[in-house]
């Protein structure tokens, strides 16, 4: 399957479904501005399709940090569950990976809540090791 970057309100919106089975608390009536504006910040959404709808998707940005420099940050990747298994989801984490490693980049990283066992499979088999814990406070 094709791994698109949605560049497009149209293509935005084939990615709405599968962001929000990832984000469930997302905005739906403000959904297309928020991801316009993300885009214009420098947010990347790729996806894959199949019956003109995305079945799955990453959201990613490029970040520079002082520890580990330049590299690609995964905000969101989620998968419709009926698409599950497939492989879909790491073909999109190779995606970003190449297009980092195409640009020069160090790495990329991603953040994911402790209860999310099978994606956290997924990430390790992928190459990716636990090397921290991000901490947030809500102001």
């Amino acid at each position: 399957m094709k791994i698109q970057i949605a560049e497009s309100k149209e293509d935005i919106l084939k990615c709405r479904e599968v962001l929000f089975e990832l984000r469930r608390d997302l905005d739906k009536i403000n959904f297309l501005s928020v991801i316009e504006e993300m885009i214009q910040e420098g947010y990347k959404l790729a996806f894959i399709e199949e019956g003109g709808r995305a079945v799955a998707a990453v959201g990613f940005r490029y970040v520079q940090f002082l520890y580990n420099g330049k590299h690609y940050y995964i905000d969101d990747l989620s998968t419709l569950p009926g698409y599950r298994g497939r492989g879909l989801a790491g073909q999109l984490l190779d995606y970003v990976a190449d297009q980092a490693r195409n640009n020069g980049f160090r790495c990329v990283t991603l953040d994911s809540g402790y209860q999310r066992y099978d994606a956290h499979r997924l990430y390790l088999n992928k190459g990716f090791t636990l090397n921290c814990h991000h901490f947030s406070k809500l102001v």
